[in-house]
């Protein structure tokens, strides 16, 4: 994996903390970002990241169409997202 891509998911790790801690968020799209959070540092060597942010990619772009979903967190996690996707290639 390059630098490039380990800044990338380190920004989203970073941006998935943020959503996470943030309380005017929605409490089930803050666990929806904590539990991407895991998938994404879990320690499995039997999981590629490329598995582990696809894994995450699924659960944030199935929040994201939460209508409760405030439109800063939506913004935030479309972020995420790409981040994820890019450093998935």
């Amino acid at each position: 994996m390059d630098n490039e891509s380990v800044e990338q998911i380190n920004e989203a790790i970073a941006l998935l903390e943020r959503v996470s801690e943030d309380t005017t968020v929605p409490r089930n799209i803050r666990r929806a970002a904590s539990n991407s959070l895991e998938i994404i540092r879990d320690p499995d060597p039997e999981l590629s990241l490329a598995v582990k942010a696809n894994n995450a990619i699924e659960i944030l772009e199935e929040i994201s169409l939460d209508p409760n979903c405030p439109m800063h967190a939506r913004t935030i996690l479309l972020q995420i997202i790409t981040l994820l996707e890019i450093s998935d290639d």
